[in-house]
């Protein structure tokens, strides 16, 4: 079951999530959780409406900018997970690595009236791999979705690492 969204008595806001997601200033894309859990996060956004948003390219912002939205959401989610009940660990640093099967409804997310509500949830986790399938709403209308794939403990010494191997397939090439 999804928990209220506070950790300990604190609230989820702008503030808790940059003070642990490395995007920061307008980059941190995210305004509030508004509920989670072991498997899944629901986080809200408004930073889709703003002229200032660093990811909009000539006055627009395209859809697949949701990705970075929901991964994000993700990386608040190791830091839920991190935390934990009783601590307030750092997460272990991760990188996304794959984007699949993703489908967008609209062309862009600029001009949507609503706030975004962006859902990512874990489907399988190991010691180095999170698989997530995220979507983005605005209410009840769905605007993307689609599957993601997170490296941990990624170096960050400018280095690709490896693709794991669930990842390849016969559609799939290593860039």
């Amino acid at each position: 079951m999804l928990n209220v969204a506070t950790l300990r008595g604190q609230a989820l806001d702008r503030d808790w999530i940059a003070a642990r997601i490395p995007h920061q200033g307008s980059m941190c894309l995210l305004d509030a959780v508004l509920a989670w859990d072991a498997g899944h996060v629901l986080c809200a956004a408004r930073s889709h409406r703003s002229p200032a948003n660093p990811l909009r390219q000539y006055g627009r912002l395209g859809v697949a900018c949701g990705i970075e939205y929901a991964a994000q959401a993700m990386a608040v989610h190791g830091a839920l997970r991190a935390s934990g009940e009783t601590g307030d660990a750092a997460p272990r640093p991760g990188m996304l690595v794959s984007a699949r099967a993703v489908r967008w409804h609209v062309a862009r997310l600029d001009d949507i009236a609503a706030d975004l509500l962006v859902q990512a949830v874990c489907d399988g986790a190991d010691a180095q791999l999170l698989r997530y399938t995220f979507a983005l709403r605005a209410g009840k209308r769905l605007l993307m979705e689609g599957q993601a794939a997170v490296v941990l403990d990624v170096q960050t010494t400018g280095a690709r690492p490896p693709l794991p191997g669930p990842l390849h397939s016969p559609d799939h090439t290593q860039p």
